[in-house]
């Protein structure tokens, strides 16, 4: 289990697929560190990105996002299984995920030592590729008659779908997140009496 979730994070991030006769003839040790090598590679993109000048802030920050990215493996290779088993008991599903958002609060409390807001933001949409802007874009120009307070509404719920995609164990995992909360974002439009532009 915990060599396949390895395997399906070293994918998720953009890695390309490996050979296949490594792959068939991986060690978990081999896998392991491929996956800390591309972690690394992930946590150091973001990193830099923020335009953080200290270098042993940078690092710190390196570090934390690296870390999360390790603990979210961790916990889904311990809980998706547990998440499967227990779909039909609500409290023992909401004890599960429980555990999930403390693990997603600290994340983000160690973070906030280092970063502003914005720079927050930032880690965010990297975890996410972006989708939050690409999607409210995509909404504003289907529906180019929005009100700010429709799209305050738009981006709220896109941003909430943000911080449950950041925990996703995938990419595939985070884009039906974003499906779901496109679901509810139209259902919003719906009530409001909001249509498409049938052109764009």
């Amino acid at each position: 289990m915990k060599k396949t979730l390895l395997l399906t994070l070293w994918f998720t991030l953009g890695i390309s697929a490996f050979a296949a006769g490594d792959e068939d003839g991986a060690t978990t040790e081999s896998v392991a560190a491929r996956y800390s090598a591309v972690i690394d590679q992930r946590a150091t993109k973001i990193a830099q990105s923020l335009g953080l000048n200290d270098t042993n802030t940078l690092a710190r920050v390196h570090d934390i996002i690296m870390g999360q990215y390790r603990a979210l493996n961790d916990w889904h290779s311990t809980n998706d299984p547990k998440i499967k088993a227990a779909r039909h008991d609500a409290a023992a599903l909401a004890d599960i995920r429980a555990s999930l958002k403390a693990l997603h609060d600290a994340y983000l409390a160690r973070l906030a030592g280092y970063l502003s807001p914005a720079q927050m933001e930032q880690v965010k949409d990297a975890m996410t590729y972006g989708k939050v802007q690409f999607t409210f874009n995509g909404y504003c120009s289907q529906y180019p008659g929005l009100s700010e307070i429709n799209k305050a509404a738009i981006l709220k719920m896109l941003k909430d779908a943000r911080e449950e995609a950041m925990d996703a164990g995938s990419a595939k995992d985070k884009t039906s997140v974003f499906q779901r909360y496109k679901g509810r974002i139209n259902n919003y439009l719906s009530k409001q009496g909001i249509i498409p532009d049938k052109k764009k």
